[in-house]
């Protein structure tokens, strides 16, 4: 692939990011970036350039390095090198090759880190902080945060960490909307099957499968839901969904999408009840949701028969089609969320490590949250780039929702 695709590309994504355009004149005003090194472990496609690049534009030194072995864009990275940014990582790369990008990360030093998946996070503590010149981290995947605070509960965190996922600007929108869009669409590019009136099998019903539930039955499908949370299970029900368990579900689903963030979703039991032709992909962050050494293993042949799709021919002659390889359906078979998404989620980010560079000293070494204030003043801009406006509270009712006999 050329720069100039890649360039190409950026120059798209930066089009539809009015958000990110006015934040980065704020942070740039600031100067409160200018000489800090930040390392960055995200996915290294067109979108995530913009960001690199508004870091860069408000005078930080940024590296960065994949999140996932299939999500990196080579153009993209080759077109990022050629603006400035430290970048390493390609397409399809060894888990060496991987963890090698990361822990080039670490040996740059860096005052602020944004993670995604919560990897770079994870070896900075595994390496018990030696070293160690970090002020504060961005994370913002559900994944990561559950990994990181397990990690601040089980042993504390050698610095603060902003949990970006949480934050409303990003978890209703980026998770929803993003993630049901682009799963289907990574599906849909690479099968170029049919979705209505197929049985699409969503395992795991928090906001990230909410959005695909709503996403497929928008395209036609009939969407069952597998669950282990009873809350969770009740709404599915209450949105129209069929709920059953994961094993019943197998014996009549055509398309399933893990998204649960947690391992062993999809394993051979579930493969030995499938049909012929059901449709397997991840749509959660690591690809050990869907157990692709038993399916392997089960399987008297195994072929690539279409880009991102391979069959798994079982004994008894049923195929089972695995897209992406079991990694994120909609990075390694599309282009992940779509842009305007990603504006908002990436304006979060970077005011978030904004913030973090100007109060690092206040902040203890926790999980914390993403100040209020910027997580209205990302959805107040996204308003305004689009020209809606909105009613604002009198004084009289600002009064009655703060006082002591106010509404909660």
């Amino acid at each position: 692939m050329s720069t100039s695709s890649g360039l190409q590309k950026i120059e798209w994504a930066r089009a539809h990011m009015p958000v990110l355009a006015e934040v980065t004149k704020e942070v740039t005003s600031s100067g409160e970036l200018k000489g800090r090194r930040v390392a960055a472990c995200l996915h290294l496609e067109a979108k995530t350039a913009c960001l690199l690049l508004a870091l860069s534009q408000a005078g930080a030194e940024v590296w960065a390095a994949a999140s996932n072995p299939l999500s990196t864009q080579d153009d993209v990275v080759d077109a990022l090198i050629k603006l400035g940014v430290k970048v390493s990582g390609r397409r399809g790369e060894s888990l060496d090759e991987y963890s090698r990008d990361i822990d080039a990360l670490i040996t740059c030093h860096p005052d602020l880190v944004i993670d995604d998946g919560g990897d770079l996070i994870m070896r900075f503590h595994e390496r018990g902080g030696q070293g160690l010149s970090v002020l504060g981290a961005c994370e913002e995947t559900t994944t990561g945060i559950t990994r990181i605070r397990a990690l601040d509960r089980r042993a504390g965190l050698l610095f603060p960490v902003i949990a970006v996922n949480d934050a409303r600007s990003k978890r209703l929108f980026d998770n929803r909307y993003g993630t049901g869009q682009s799963a289907l669409d990574g599906i849909l590019r690479t099968t170029n099957l049919l979705i209505a009136g197929k049985n699409v099998v969503v395992l795991g019903y928090g906001w990230c499968g909410k959005g695909v539930a709503v996403r497929a039955r928008g395209l036609g499908a009939c969407v069952i839901v597998c669950e282990v949370d009873p809350v969770k299970a009740n709404e599915a029900l209450m949105e129209g969904f069929r709920v059953m368990p994961a094993l019943e579900a197998s014996e009549v689903g055509d398309v399933f999408i893990t998204v649960t963030g947690c391992r062993d979703v999809l394993t051979a039991r579930h493969f030995s009840l499938m049909k012929d032709g059901a449709l397997l992909c991840n749509a959660g962050h690591f690809d050990v949701e869907i157990r692709v050494d038993e399916l392997s293993e089960m399987a008297a042949e195994r072929i690539t028969v279409r880009d991102g799709i391979e069959m798994f021919r079982m004994r008894d002659g049923r195929r089972l089609y695995l897209l992406g390889q079991g990694r994120l359906v909609n990075l390694a078979c599309a282009d992940g969320h779509p842009v305007e998404i990603m504006d908002m989620s990436f304006s979060l980010q970077l005011m978030s490590i904004w913030y973090l560079a100007g109060h690092h000293l206040e902040l203890p070494k926790r999980l914390i949250p993403v100040p209020e204030d910027i997580d209205t003043k990302v959805a107040a801009a996204r308003l305004a780039a689009l020209g809606v406006k909105i009613d604002t509270l009198t004084n009289e009712q600002r009064q009655y929702l703060g006082g002591p006999d106010g509404n909660d």
